[in-house]
């Protein structure tokens, strides 16, 4: 496994890859890594010949100072994960070198970008398709993967796609979890133990939602979830959606075609946690 910093050094070993035909596979992700990102690696590992893994705390995507500031960096412990699970390259550049310049660019995602997590974290999605676009010009990607615990960041994706005219295939990859439920996420080494005990509850109460569709219209669903996260004194919900799995647009009924997914942000203390469940 080769650990590079310098896109120059990436480059001139991806061209080289390139022209011996392999077919590179990539995982984007900011490091404090665990199972769901390892589950990454290995999916990709599956579907391509040479998997890179990138491992940057993007600075353009935080809303909020505090929150970059607190975001966990382990990235020894991280270069480790990875040689056990056969990744072939990590890259963990600077800032300096994904942002000689500042990134000035504003991207339009329309509708996509104007709910849920775009809505709470202004900015947020622009700079996820500031960094995601620099690294696919550097990695050159055949084929990328995603956790399906940001479902509204994988749209953002193929819309930036999309626009830019990028070859590469976005691979959504299902959510792993802790044994107690709650998807696993570099923000849950924050959590104080009793948050961390807590927390399960919100997929606990997800699953029971799941169970009770052709009891509840919709606007009904979404307030017994919030009410019953908020139940528990450790959890304060954010916002509750329900949204068409395609094009995220908000579901108004259940009668609508396409398949709905539940998708909530919830407070356990200060960290702030994401999660969904498909309907």
């Amino acid at each position: 496994m080769q650990v590079l910093n310098t896109k120059n050094e990436l480059i001139s070993l991806i061209s080289g890859l390139k022209n011996k035909g392999k077919v590179i596979g990539f995982v984007p992700t900011m490091g404090a890594l665990h199972e769901g990102h390892l589950s990454l690696v290995k999916e990709s590992k599956k579907n391509s010949d040479v998997t890179v893994v990138s491992i940057f705390v993007n600075p353009t995507q935080f809303n909020d100072p505090e929150d970059l500031k607190r975001y966990p960096r382990t990235l020894d412990k991280d270069v480790e994960l990875l040689g056990t699970v056969g990744c072939d390259i990590v890259f963990a550049p600077s800032v300096v070198e994904i942002y000689p310049e500042p990134d000035t660019r504003k991207f339009d995602f329309g509708y996509i970008e104007s709910v849920m997590e775009g809505a709470k974290r202004p900015g947020h999605f622009n700079g996820v398709g500031q960094v995601v676009s620099r690294l696919f010009d550097i990695v050159r990607p055949d084929k990328a993967f995603f956790g399906m615990k940001d479902f509204q960041q994988i749209a953002i994706i193929r819309s930036m796609v999309k626009q830019l005219k990028y070859t590469v295939e976005i691979i959504p990859c299902p959510i792993i979890r802790e044994e107690s439920g709650l998807a696993r996420s570099s923000r849950n080494t924050l959590l104080d133990e009793e948050h961390k005990k807590n927390a399960p509850h919100i997929y606990a109460t997800l699953k029971k939602a799941a169970s009770l569709v052709s009891e509840k219209n919709v606007e009904e669903m979404k307030k017994w979830i919030a009410d019953e996260i908020n139940s528990n004194p450790f959890l304060e919900t954010e916002y509750v959606e329900i949204v068409d799995e395609e094009t995220l647009q908000i579901t108004k009924d259940w009668n609508e075609p396409g398949k709905k997914v539940a998708c909530v942000a919830v407070y356990a203390g200060k960290i702030r946690l994401i999660d969904n469940i498909v309907f």
